[in-house]
């Protein structure tokens, strides 16, 4: 069976037979395999009501354990946004009700940001509905695929060194 992507290369062949076309195979694939995830996981967080960054900042204030607090700076560190972009994230949740920003423990200058109960309840039903809907993609998927195709990935990744963790 044959997709868009083998349509493209193919016409490069025939256009540019100098062309080693051979890369868009991956890229292309790659590329619209992105935008079909990412409607799937816009399609996956509506119904709660947040965007992908504000998911984000919940779940990693979820993943961070009891008590779900992180400073506004261990945030956008982990996140990889600028401090300005974090605000208006945290903004955004607080005007929710997600999050709530509280005075850290021994130092009253200091906040720290924590997930409030409603914050809780729904990132762990948005991470119930968005781990199946990452499963529902990858179903076409063998284990022995998957697993492939996770060394790959890393290996892809860890070739740009900002990606490598200590």
């Amino acid at each position: 069976m044959q997709d868009h992507i083998d349509f493209v290369v193919s016409q490069w062949d025939s256009a540019m037979p100098e062309l080693d076309a051979s890369s868009m195979q991956i890229f292309g694939r790659m590329l619209r395999l992105m935008k079909h995830l990412a409607k799937a996981r816009s399609q996956a967080l509506e119904p709660f009501g947040f965007q992908e960054g504000e998911f984000d900042v919940l779940a990693t204030l979820r993943r961070a354990g009891s008590p779900w607090r992180l400073s506004p700076t261990q945030l956008y560190q982990s996140l990889l946004v600028t401090s300005g972009a974090m605000t208006n994230r945290l903004n955004r949740l607080e005007q929710q009700n997600l999050i709530e920003r509280v005075a850290a423990a021994g130092d009253k200058r200091s906040l720290l940001v924590g997930l409030t109960p409603h914050g809780q309840q729904q990132i762990e039903r948005a991470l119930a509905i968005h781990t199946a809907t990452q499963e529902a993609v990858l179903a076409p998927l063998t284990a022995k695929d998957r697993a492939e195709l996770e060394r790959l990935l890393k290996s892809l990744l860890l070739a740009f060194p900002c990606e490598a963790m200590n």
